[in-house]
């Protein structure tokens, strides 16, 4: 992990005048290089239902890059998918590197159902890995492939056979191969350091993409996973930009005067919601990025923002205090009237649907804790799906089968990732402050 070159903006203007809590949580020059902290993992829960499964250590072939070993971390991603028990090496009764050398009797008395084995061989700069998943009670090869990687990339190799050992077994997509965008708070000596950072899912290979001693919040990913939205007040006021990520160009979209806010990229690409109160009260607008067109899409007295397109690309979600309160409320389209989604309690926030229309999470409030919920849209079932007590900014993986929210954890600001049906659960603490305004990349194949 070595200095990264960072976007760095330090200004000498005064802070805005204090926002409420909840209106806040609605709410370039490449410069000198900074080393980025990693996020640190911690299983917190497992769920009694994960699958077990064998991911056996694959053999070696060449000298292979110090470091973790392709097959711990295949381990580790399904470990944290909450979905699946991997059997310890250790207490593995032989260790097959290709399916000829399986045999099924030994990892039934193991009580496995899938055995993962691999081969990895170095040639030149490349490592190659050859692997195959068996299902043990049908003695039944599931898959079998081949890859490769740089041999300074083999984290993502690891990833990418974690992905496909995901799907082979549960037929969705896996999520280990995305990015997690975050923001991290670090205060010292009465100074306040806000850094944009992305990661690896797992919080590996982080890397600081602007830092600045002005608040930075709501990072939302672009379609293509090659640039982000985010807000940021390095001039004293709320401000977005969008940020070309293998670049570090920046621009700024919308400077207007009051509130920027909440930007979220449509399905295309191709434009923006986001929130402004540029005509004197907080609306939806959206805006074309090419030309920088606006249109309003929601005119109320009540404050409207925190925008988030739905399944369909059409319509969106949005949070609203018209009913006396914030509340989730849902247009079908840029013209349809809005439909109230949530009533069950008198603060709900920060829609996150899903990306196939069953779910929309968000930030509940029940008693005087706030939690993440989410509603079933055809039942319009209400389920509260967090125990902590100080959880906002929920997250949906692309794969809809985990959540990622910031929380508190023994004071301080952590991410944690939950499975969506429960269970199971893993922190992301940062190694040094405090860290929040999680945000899950799209899967880019």
């Amino acid at each position: 992990m070595g200095n990264q070159m960072t976007n760095r903006r330090r200004t000498g203007t005064t802070r805005p005048g204090k926002v409420t809590i909840w209106l806040l949580m609605l709410a370039v020059m490449i410069g000198s290089s900074t080393a980025s902290a990693e996020l640190l993992i911690r299983i917190t829960e497992g769920a009694d239902s994960a699958i077990p499964v064998a991911v056996v250590p694959f053999a070696e072939t060449g000298e292979m890059p110090a470091g973790d070993q392709i097959s711990s971390i295949v381990r580790d991603d399904l470990t944290m998918s909450g979905e699946f028990r991997p059997l310890a090496p250790e207490k593995m009764l032989s260790l097959p590197s290709k399916g000829e050398e399986v045999y099924f009797r030994d990892w039934r008395l193991l009580g496995q159902r899938y055995v993962l084995v691999g081969q990895l061989t170095r040639m030149g700069d490349k490592i190659e890995a050859r692997y195959e998943l068996f299902d043990v009670n049908r003695e039944e090869r599931l898959l079998g492939a081949t890859a490769s990687s740089s041999v300074n990339n083999t984290r993502s190799l690891a990833h990418h056979i974690s992905d496909k050992v995901y799907e082979a077994i549960t037929g969705v997509p896996g999520a280990f191969s995305t990015k997690l965008a975050y923001v991290t708070l670090q205060r010292s000596g009465g100074e306040s350091m806000y850094r944009l950072q992305v990661s690896d899912v797992d919080g590996k290979r982080a890397r600081v993409r602007l830092e600045s001693d002005e608040p930075i919040l709501s990072p939302a990913w672009s379609p293509d996973g090659e640039k982000l939205a985010y807000v940021s007040f390095e001039t004293g006021k709320p401000a977005i930009y969008i940020h070309e990520l293998s670049s570090g160009n920046r621009t700024r979209v919308a400077d207007f005067p009051g509130l920027n806010s909440a930007p979220a990229f449509s399905p295309d690409g191709r434009s923006l919601l986001l929130t402004l109160s540029k005509d004197g009260n907080a609306e939806i607008y959206k805006m074309d990025i090419q030309s920088r067109s606006l249109k309003r899409l929601t005119n109320h007295w009540s404050i409207d923002t925190e925008p988030a397109w739905d399944h369909t690309g059409e319509g969106f979600f949005f949070t609203s205090d018209r009913s006396g309160g914030p509340q989730i409320y849902h247009k079908s389209s840029e013209e349809a009237e809005p439909r109230r989604i949530t009533f069950g309690s008198r603060y709900n926030a920060r829609p996150r649907p899903d990306n196939d229309g069953k779910y929309v999470y968000y930030v509940h409030q029940r008693d005087k804790a706030f939690h993440i919920a989410r509603t079933n849209l055809q039942t319009e079932e209400e389920t509260i799906l967090t125990r902590t007590e100080s959880d906002e900014s929920p997250s949906v993986s692309p794969n809809g089968r985990m959540l990622i929210y910031a929380t508190k954890q023994d004071g301080n600001s952590v991410l944690t990732v939950i499975a969506v049906d429960g269970g199971a659960a893993y922190s992301l603490p940062a190694s040094e402050g405090d860290v929040r305004e999680p945000a899950w990349s799209p899967i880019v194949r």
